[in-house]
């Protein structure tokens, strides 16, 4: 705590993610009957082993201590699983859930961190199918996670992970009473979910990553694209047998920069396809140069997670 009392927070949130090539860092805030602002976006080049520089240089960079702060937590850290929901009180939800988890993840429950997200039934639907996402990750990895941050002065309000930063900008997509399934490519590879009512449903990585997309081969490209088209329809068929009350109603494959996989992706799956530009959903006027595609896709999932609703903040 300072001795100056509390640093009085501006609304919404500053998302910090690191990558292969280095850490990103943006400020968005949602408003009432307005689209989201972002309002910074900044790239420090560099490899994960220079990850503690990097936040340190953010820190003298970024007044952090004016934002709610979070941070997306590197797919392949975690594990999410869906299980079915325990017939238990809310507030013993994480606890019943993690002893459903003990055979099903590969380290020692009492070694980790876990989190619960509800999957809502359909409202004429069997309680007996009502699911739920478990979260887990070991706390050997939380715990240098947070002190990455916390060594640099920067307090982490939030963790996040990929596949939730994802549904904050599908839910800015979805059409009335319809699902959405939304694919994105970053520099560990894919995403794909599915959110209905702004929840999300299914999550499925791919890997592929934006630099194989981008940058092999013709006959490479081929191959990625027929790996991917193969896995969305085994994926949206399994999606619709098992969540039968939700149509999804389109594909937005999110900024890449490869026209080509659009139209492949078009072509060949039997839901329409669209490319989604960020400008169409966001307020980018304080930061123009992401109206190129290029940054989309770059800073794409660091903009959903600070995408996080302000009642979450701490």
């Amino acid at each position: 705590m300072g001795f100056f009392g509390k640093t009085k927070k501006r609304e919404g949130w500053l998302a910090m993610a690191s990558y292969a090539d280095g850490m990103l860092a943006v400020a968005a805030q949602r408003r009432q009957g307005d689209k989201p602002a972002v309002s910074l976006a900044v790239f420090y080049p560099g490899s994960r082993d220079e990850a503690r520089a990097l936040v340190a240089r953010m820190g003298k960079d970024i007044p952090t201590a004016q934002y709610h702060c979070s941070s997306v937590l590197e797919f392949g850290k975690y594990q999410m699983l869906m299980v079915e929901a325990p017939n238990v009180p809310a507030a013993e939800l994480k606890t019943a859930v993690s002893w459903r988890l003990k055979d099903m993840i590969d380290f020692p429950v009492a070694e980790a961190t876990i989190d619960v997200l509800d999957i809502p039934v359909s409202k004429n639907g069997a309680a007996h199918n009502h699911q739920v996402f478990a979260v887990a990750a070991r706390n050997s990895v939380i715990e240098p996670h947070q002190s990455l941050y916390a060594g640099n002065k920067i307090k982490l309000s939030a963790i996040d992970i990929p596949e939730m930063a994802q549904r904050n900008i599908s839910a800015l997509l979805e059409p009335e009473g319809r699902g959405l399934a939304m694919l994105s490519f970053d520099m560990d590879g894919a995403l794909l979910t599915v959110t209905f009512g702004g929840e999300l449903y299914l999550a499925r990585h791919m890997d592929v990553t934006l630099s194989q997309l981008l940058g092999d081969s013709d006959e490479q490209k081929q191959q990625h694209y027929d790996r991917i088209t193969l896995e969305l329809q085994r994926s949206l068929d399994h999606f619709e047998r098992q969540f039968n009350y939700v149509a999804v109603a389109r594909l937005i494959l999110a900024p890449t920069g490869s026209t080509s996989l659009h139209t492949y992706l078009a072509s060949n799956l039997y839901i329409p396809v669209d490319v989604l530009d960020l400008s169409t959903v966001l307020d980018l006027d304080k930061v123009p140069e992401l109206r190129d595609v290029a940054q989309q896709a770059r800073y794409f999932m660091t903009i959903g997670a600070a995408l996080r609703d302000q009642e979450h903040a701490s």
